[in-house]
């Protein structure tokens, strides 16, 4: 019987958290700090050496050796520099233990070793990391001992941001200025602060590391590049919320706990509907801790797995004929006094607020859904986004039918007079309870929804950092935000003013509005009659971030300069370059040293048995021997073929450079992977399970 656990007992106990500051810092430091970290003021240097002494006693007590700033580059992972406590030594010989506040707020990475597109040269290395004090420190034990990570920003030496950390805080600033200027409209004196709020869901794969280590494509690239499916995959839906398994059910627990220390907030957990896939949601936070804690989770996940045997996939599609992973990031807005402004009230039809704000949401999606879109793009959604699991690459907006319907009225008489009310759902059964129905369904298939006072969108992939796609809703709403305040704060009637405007905006955007079924192909028809765009590729959805659009965006707000948005196209293109390089040469590794001479050996042991039927019995009929080797060696040869073309179009590829080589990898060498995986996967059906070199789908699916 495994031991009584007690979350409360364990939550934020290896968090630096305000309950520690409170016990550890004198009252008129912790008032500064609690100060800064509400209202977004500025750090008071003067306080920087005390909280670092306390942090790092702190730290000391609880098994602490070291220290790192804890950052998050553009390398899609986080990044660290471990510092030990330990000062110079004294005359006698002896050490002390010291952490001063400079080093509290600045670390010191070389810069020119993670990604900069350009902004960093090699021979230029120096970068900053700088204290984020609005997220809060945390001690991480592994194998290296007990660690007080600092979570921080990191720049260059210029100032540009070369991480995900300070572009969302920019955002942050941004989103909070203009919609408090929405708020003072109407008559809102007391709320000081707008943040917005995320829970992103995390969905993943569990498979067993022994059979993970015989894969050199899960090894090297995260995702099966050959496979063909098990005789069952999820038609059932038998998988889907079913009773969790005992091995992965103390991996959940073993997770939990380790997430409760650090303060995160895991909450739901349960099977998705692929065998072998499980999701974790944690409650709502505001976004630049989400973000940090979704960092914390992926990081986690991974490291808990390999205590119990197993290996942690994060890929969006690890296997092909199955659902891939995502995670859903559900954003709001509320404010310091805890206002939800999407929060539409009972009758949405008279919440004069809530309708501009959704008016200028609406707007925002419409006119930037090619940003909204590129903040999803990477190179595993490509095998997700447009399949039926995932949001089609069509950027659009479920309301639901009751504020559709509000919509409707306000556009065709100017005046919404009613909203639709939920009913009562009647089980029919007489030891049931009647269950109040929502006014709306949810729908799956779209990939911004609102779902009752936040929006889902559901188009970021399981292994990306949420960071990039709330950059972009803050910063498109706050443009949306400023330009109805621009509007408004002039009006000498604010009343008929707000009316016109709101008006206004449903009429221009409502294009963007579907309730449907974003799967048919229906909906591509239509969404390309109302001229909404349709980028179903990376390299596609990159040039979005740096039209004259974006750019005239990002530096109003302050979010990014030009070169910094430049700098990330550049790094994607190479990004999406070097990913499609690995899982090619991968794949042709795979191919000539496994799966050929186990085809080959299977070939021989047919022709053996077949020579053998003749020698043996001459009047025998041995087509079906004959057949399946014809079968057997066409497939080989037409493996063949394909290898040596994309070992071929590869090598031509890796010789280009920037855009032209990620163009030319997803147009030439994903389609000469897809050629070589095609007979590979039949061949697998054929040859003898004892002969193929690796384990199949089923084998990892199934069988944990």
């Amino acid at each position: 019987m495994s031991e009584v656990l007690n979350a409360a007992d364990i939550f934020g106990k290896n968090v630096f958290n305000e309950k520690v500051m409170r016990q550890r810092l004198p009252k008129d430091v912790f008032k500064k700090m609690k100060k800064t970290m509400e209202d977004g003021a500025e750090l008071d240097p003067s306080i920087a050496g005390v909280v670092a002494h306390a942090m790092k006693e702190w730290a000391i007590d609880h098994g602490a050796t070291h220290y790192t700033h804890w950052f998050q580059p553009l390398t899609g992972v986080t990044a660290e520099k471990h510092d030990s406590f330990i000062s110079e030594p004294t005359a006698e010989g002896k050490v002390f233990l010291e952490f001063s506040g400079k080093e509290l707020i600045k670390g010191e990475p070389d810069a020119s070793s993670f990604p900069s597109g350009g902004l960093r040269a090699t021979f230029e290395a120096r970068g900053y990391t700088a204290w984020d004090c609005t997220s809060p420190a945390f001690l991480r034990e592994d194998a290296c001992g007990v660690t007080l990570c600092i979570p921080t920003a990191f720049c260059s030496y210029k100032g540009e941001a070369l991480d995900q950390k300070t572009p969302l805080l920019r955002s942050m600033q941004a989103i909070d200025a203009q919609s408090l200027r929405i708020l003072r409209l109407f008559g809102n004196t007391t709320s000081k602060r707008v943040v917005p709020s995320v829970g992103p869901e995390q969905e993943y794969f569990l498979v067993d590391r022994e059979k993970y280590l015989q894969r050199k494509d899960l090894i090297y690239a995260g995702r099966t590049l050959f496979g063909a499916m098990p005789p069952k995959g999820q038609e059932l839906e038998d998988h889907y919320f079913g009773a969790i398994r005992d091995r992965v059910g103390a991996y959940m627990r073993d997770l939990n706990i380790e997430l409760w220390k650090l303060g995160v907030t895991a909450k739901t957990q349960h099977n998705e509907a692929a065998p072998a896939q499980h999701e974790l949601a944690p409650i709502y936070d505001q976004v630049n801790l989400a973000v940090d804690h979704n960092q914390m989770i992926m990081e986690t996940m991974k490291k808990v797995a390999g205590r119990h045997g197993m290996t942690c996939l994060l890929h969006e599609k690890p296997f092909a004929g199955v659902n891939g992973s995502g995670k859903h990031n559900n954003w709001s807005l509320t404010t310091d006094d805890g206002i939800n402004l999407l929060s539409p009230g009972d009758t949405p039809h008279d919440n004069i607020q809530f309708l501009l704000v959704l008016a200028c949401i609406l707007k925002a999606v419409d006119v930037h859904a090619d940003l909204l879109r590129e903040s999803a793009a990477d190179v595993g959604n490509d095998h997700r986004l447009g399949a039926n699991e995932a949001p089609p690459a069509i950027i659009s907006v479920f309301l639901g039918d009751q504020l559709e319907d509000v919509i409707d009225q306000l556009c065709s008489t100017g005046v919404a007079t009613h909203s639709k009310q939920g009913g009562t759902l009647q089980t029919g059964v007489a030891t049931l309870p009647d269950l109040d129905q929502d006014v709306t369904d949810r729908n799956r298939t779209s990939p911004f929804a609102f779902t009752g006072n936040k929006f889902e969108f559901r188009m970021v992939g399981s292994s990306d950092s949420v960071a990039p796609a709330n950059v972009v809703l803050n910063t498109i709403v706050a443009e949306a935000f400023k330009e109805a305040a621009d509007e408004l704060e002039k009006a000498a009637d604010f009343d008929a003013a707000v009316h016109d405007l709101i008006k206004r905006l449903f009429q221009e955007h409502r294009r963007v509005i579907f309730n449907g079924n974003g799967y048919s192909d229906a909906w591509v028809a239509e969404a390309e009659r109302r001229g909404l765009p349709n980028i179903r590729s990376m390299v596609d959805a990159i040039p979005a971030i740096t039209t004259e659009k974006a750019v005239k965006l990002y530096e109003e707000f302050g979010v990014f300069t030009r070169a910094e948005l430049e700098s990330r196209a550049e790094i994607e293109y190479e990004s999406y370059s070097k990913i499609i390089n690995i899982e090619a040469r991968t794949m042709i590794d795979m191919a000539g040293k496994q799966i050929v001479p186990a085809v080959v050996k299977y070939t021989a042991r047919l022709a053996d048995t077949l020579n053998a039927v003749r020698s043996a019995c001459p009047e025998a009929d041995a087509s079906a021997q004959k057949d399946l080797l014809m079968e057997t060696s066409a497939l080989l040869a037409e493996m063949k073929q394909a290898l040596n073309h994309l070992i071929q179009v590869t090598d031509a590829c890796s010789k280009m450079e920037s855009k032209a080589q990620a163009h030319a990898y997803h147009d030439q060498v994903v389609p000469a992977m897809d050629a070589l995986r095609a007979p590979a996967d039949q061949l697998e059906m054929i040859v003898d399970k004892e002969l193929w070199p690796f384990p199949s789908y089923g084998d990892l699916m199934f069988e944990l």
